[in-house]
C-alpha cells in the first residue's frame, strides 16, 4: 500500500538568534529547529513523515512565535504540537509543555515530571530528541550542577532563550561542592 507524503506549510521566522523553522499540518506544529539545524529536521522528517510536500506559508504557530519574541512568553502553549516520538519520548515531551516561561527544571525533575523517577539520563537523552524546538520548551532544562548544559540549537541559543524568559541558570556547582 503506498501512503501519500502529507503536504506541510513551512514558515520561516526571523529570530534575535538565528532563522526559525516551523512544519505545520493544519495548524499543529509537527516539527520545528533553528535553520541552521536542518540535517537534524530532515532527518526526522524522512523517519517519520515519508519526505513530505511543504509549500510556504504563515501560519498561527509562526504569529505565536513572533508573539513570544516580542514578551508575551505563554504564546507558544495556545498552538497544539504532535510529534512523533516512543511512549517515553511522549512522557518527557508532554512534561516539557509543563515547564512554565521563566521555568527550568533539572533532568531528574523532568524525569519524575514525566511519571518516570529515576531515569534521568534517558528523560535527557528524550529531551535531546525533541523535534519541535521551543514549542516543546527543551530548553528550560538545566543540569542540576548549574550552567546552561547543552542544547540540538547551541548553548549560546540556549542561554538567550532563557534571558528571554528572565531566567537565570543557576551558576556552575564546582565538583569538589558537589561531592561534600
Amino acid at each position: 500500500m503506498t501512503t501519500t507524503a502529507p503536504t506541510l506549510l513551512e514558515s520561516i521566522v526571523a529570530t534575535p538568534v538565528g532563522d526559525a523553522r516551523i512544519l505545520t499540518d493544519h495548524e499543529v506544529v509537527v516539527a520545528a529547529d533553528f535553520a541552521d539545524g536542518t540535517g537534524r529536521l530532515e532527518a526526522y522528517l524522512a523517519r517519520h513523515l515519508a519526505r513530505p510536500d511543504r509549500r510556504p506559508a504563515d501560519s498561527t504557530a509562526a504569529t505565536a512565535l513572533r508573539a513570544y519574541l516580542d514578551g508575551d512568553l505563554d504564546a507558544l502553549t495556545r498552538v497544539e504540537v504532535r510529534a512523533v516520538g516512543s511512549p517515553f519520548q511522549q512522557d518527557v515531551w508532554t512534561a516539557l509543555r509543563r515547564i512554565p516561561a521563566g521555568s527550568t527544571w533539572t533532568y531528574a525533575e523532568l524525569a519524575t515530571a514525566a511519571g518516570h523517577p529515576g531515569a534521568s539520563r534517558a528523560a535527557g537523552t528524550a529531551n535531546g530528541a525533541n523535534p519541535i524546538a521551543i514549542f516543546v520548551p527543551c530548553h528550560r532544562v538545566i543540569p542540576a550542577t548549574g550552567g546552561v548544559g547543552g542544547y540540538a540549537g547551541g548553548s549560546d541559543r540556549k542561554a538567550w532563550l532563557l534571558d528571554h524568559e528572565g531566567t537565570t541558570p543557576r551558576p556552575d556547582v564546582s565538583l569538589t561542592r558537589r561531592c561534600e
